[in-house]
Formats: C-alpha cells, structure tokens, sequence
C-alpha cells in the first residue's frame, strides 16, 4: 500500500509507542507499507513534532527525534508536485497532505482526521482511514 501520513499521525507515534501510529511507522521501516510525502510535508512533520510540548510528551529529546526523522527520510518515497490541486479542502493546512497524496497516486491518506479529507480524496480515488484501519490492512 502506497500512503501518505498526516502529520497528525506522526505525533500520535511519537506519543504512543505501542499504538496503531506507532505500528504504521514500524511497518514503513520494515517495507510493509510504501510512504509518500513531498517537502512541504516533510518539513511540517520537523516543524511539529519537534515542538517542546511534543518532544515531552514523548519523552525524548530533539536530537533522537531528528534521528527517527533521518530513518524515515531514507524511505520516503518523494513525492515530485506535478499540479496544483488547491483549493479543495476547507483548511489550507491540510491540502500539501492532499496534495502529495494525489501528486504520488497513493492508495490511502492516513490521518485521524478522515471527514475533513474524505469527500476529496474521494474524488482522486484516494482511501481514507484512520491508523487502526491501516493497520489492518498491513500483513500480521
């Protein structure tokens, strides 16, 4: 399966260990799922989880977060922006997920929030699903 994560997922990894979140991200780094995402969402994913309520949260450190987003880095797939396809959701924020999800023909964008990206991705004949849903679909 080729997704993209939205960065809300991310934090939720960071924060949960031992959740689906967590497990989705163990599973890119095994090859049992293909991730997507294009700078813009690259930098949103530093630019978030680094910040201090995050990072303590957590209970890590600034540099051993910059280390797991140096691993996932290696296995992105990159994601080039062939097309605009703004605007369609109602948050800006949200349409560099849509975007490199529909720019990287991914077969699911995985977010906690699903109604805000459902009616769109939709259209791109992009799934939307929650972690928990992801994580069913990744082998056991």
């Amino acid at each position: 399966m080729k997704a993209v994560l939205d960065t809300n997922v991310l934090v939720a990894a960071m924060r949960s260990p031992r959740g689906a979140s967590a497990r989705l991200v163990v599973g890119a780094l095994r090859g049992e799922l293909s991730l997507l995402a294009n700078v813009a969402l690259f930098v949103e994913y530093e630019a978030v989880m680094t910040r201090a309520d995050h990072l303590r949260a957590a209970r890590t450190t600034r540099a051993r977060l910059l280390r797991v987003l140096d691993d996932l880095a290696q296995i992105v797939v990159p994601v080039e922006k062939s097309f605009s396809w703004r605007p369609q959701l109602a948050d800006a924020d949200d349409e560099m997920v849509l975007e490199a999800a529909i720019n990287g023909l991914a077969d699911a964008l995985i977010t906690f929030e699903t109604l805000t990206f459902r009616e769109a991705a939709r259209r791109f004949g992009i799934a939307t699903m929650t972690p928990r849903e992801a994580c069913a679909r990744l082998p056991a």
